[in-house]
């Protein structure tokens, strides 16, 4: 997709892309033959600058076709470089960061309103952290009880103007969300066992108490030299460059 879009961001989507593997293959309650399903569960990705690794999985389930995936990007596309509600599987508009999580939260509010069992789960960015509304919506997840909404942290240090440790320091992200009323817990983002562990435990505490896991991931994840290199998230792939990633991920073009 970045290489025949010619377009940035493929360093975030490397960073998320086995939290969101396990989750579709193991933990979302979905409906194959429907994406809007009246009882499924949600994945919001606020961190929609990530969306190529979301479209990866939405192709995986057969809600977007290879002519989807090659057209990723061009004139003419349902597939645009941000999330977009309008893609079957995808569940809010994102991209002007800060705003997903509270759709996250207003849908995990619905779902307990109407007495569903359903969950919500929301994928942020760790530089994501710096608007206010996501603070004002964890706030409310706790005054609600909303333990059926599951926030993860793609925690990779990286945001597009620097480390996140210079452009605006996090701290301990864990215990601020303890601090916040979440069940909270620190994993390894790209260990796919660990991830399916955390979700089984947390989803399971049905305690009153919201939940989140911080996933400490690498941006660029699988190629040596986007690794823990922020250039990439707005570098464009070269055919030299593309070919060097696909010897490196043992894929064939």
């Amino acid at each position: 997709m970045a290489y025949s879009g010619a377009t940035v961001h493929i360093g975030c989507a490397f960073s998320i892309v086995e939290v969101l593997t396990v989750l579709y293959r193991d933990h979302l309650r979905l409906d194959i033959a429907d994406p809007r399903s009246k009882g499924r569960d949600y994945m919001v990705l606020s961190k929609g600058h990530g969306i190529m690794a979301q479209y990866a999985c939405l192709y995986e389930l057969g809600w977007l076709t290879q002519a989807d995936i090659g057209n990723y990007f061009k004139d003419g596309t349902r597939l645009k470089g941000l999330a977009d509600v309008h893609v079957p599987g995808v569940e809010a508009t994102a991209g002007s960061l800060g705003h997903g999580l509270s759709v996250a939260v207003g849908l995990a509010l619905a779902a307990k309103l109407n007495k569903t069992d359903q969950a919500c789960y929301v994928l942020i960015g760790d530089g994501e952290l710096n608007e206010g509304p996501i603070w004002e919506g964890l706030l409310f997840a706790a005054q609600f009880k909303l333990d059926n909404l599951i926030v993860i942290v793609d925690k990779n240090d990286f945001q597009a103007m620097g480390s996140t440790e210079e452009v605006m320091g996090l701290g301990d992200v864990e215990t601020k969300f303890a601090a916040f009323g979440f069940d909270a817990v620190t994993l390894d983002g790209h260990h796919e066992p660990a991830l399916d562990a955390g979700f089984h435990a947390l989803r399971a505490k049905r305690n009153g108490r919201p939940k989140a896991i911080v996933a400490n991931t690498v941006k660029g994840k699988g190629v040596s030299f986007m690794e823990h290199n922020n250039a990439w998230h707005y570098t464009r792939l070269s055919p030299e460059t593309y070919q060097a990633a696909l010897a490196e991920l043992q894929i064939r073009p």
